[in-house]
């Protein structure tokens, strides 16, 4: 099966070395075409628009930021559609809007082409390790097809239903994972506050009832001062951003992903947005006088 790649950021980049890893044909395009140079030397081939790494392959993978760039990737001028041929399969890697999602699947049908909305979750270190968790909307059939190629990239691969379901599983994800993140922040705030010993405080609470993921592998590197992005602040504020679109059609109140959102969104305009997520606690001025 040959694979079109289009993404080689944090997270696609690993992503495609691991389908190449598996032994799968893998062609890839990236805005900066820089970018493909570590693909090309494991063995990848590499074109110069979506819709050539559409003429070459039988599944496009997309791995890119929000819904305006996928919608350019699959119909710009140099676009996956302009490469596409009926029987090819889509698999939308990115998170973007559930509505958008479907927009797109009903109008790439309309060339025979089937497209699963699969966005990930587990940071740079889960797509170079190939243990992500893959939540995958669309149709099921194709999804099986598929399988070969997720189980490349990923440990946890769920059929999440109909088309937009992968990508409103993701927003549930991203729902908890940025109140975490909160949690998280405002935990290590009062202990260090407190004058409490850091190492002390984290491994006991992170073995105990409020452990978590971010607790885990995002407080070590606040505690070393280490902010560099597994996956970016104004990211994590674009996923939030999504949940509250999402939101609206379900008329109920959210107050904590509210405080969420406000918080991430007060990070990204104080010019934090590129930094790792366990950098929202640099957002409360009292971490820059320690």
């Amino acid at each position: 099966m040959r694979i079109g790649f289009i993404g080689l950021g944090i997270m696609g980049k690993p992503m495609a070395m691991n389908l190449l890893k598996a032994g799968l044909t893998v062609t890839v395009y990236n805005r900066t075409a820089a970018k493909c140079g570590p693909l090309v030397d494991a063995g990848a081939a590499a074109v110069s628009s979506p819709r050539d790494a559409a003429k070459s392959s039988d599944v496009v993978v997309t791995v890119v930021s929000d819904t305006p760039d996928v919608e350019a990737v699959l119909f710009g001028d140099e676009g996956i559609w302009q490469g596409l041929r009926e029987g090819q399969i889509v698999i939308d890697m990115s998170s973007i809007s559930p509505a958008a999602t479907q927009r797109f699947a009903a109008r790439l049908r309309e060339k025979n082409v089937e497209l699963l909305d699969a966005p990930v979750t587990g940071g740079e270190k889960g797509a170079i390790e190939g243990t992500l968790a893959i939540m995958v909307g669309g149709d099921r059939d194709t999804f099986s097809r598929c399988l070969p190629i997720f189980q490349a990239m990923g440990k946890t691969i769920v059929y999440a239903g109909q088309s937009g379901s992968g990508q409103k599983t993701k927003l549930v994800n991203q729902m908890l994972c940025a109140q975490h993140i909160v949690a998280m922040a405002e935990g290590l705030r009062f202990a260090r506050l407190s004058g409490l010993d850091m190492e002390t405080t984290l491994k006991v609470v992170s073995g105990g009832a409020a452990g978590s993921w971010m607790l885990s592998n995002l407080a070590p590197r606040i505690l070393q001062n280490d902010f560099a992005p597994g996956f970016k602040i104004k990211l994590q504020q674009k996923d939030l951003r999504l949940v509250r679109e999402a939101l609206q059609d379900v008329k109920a109140i959210y107050p904590a992903a509210e405080l969420a959102y406000e918080l991430f969104t007060e990070a990204v305009a104080s010019g934090l947005g590129d930094l790792g997520t366990q950098g929202l606690i640099k957002l409360f001025k009292d971490e820059d006088n320690n």
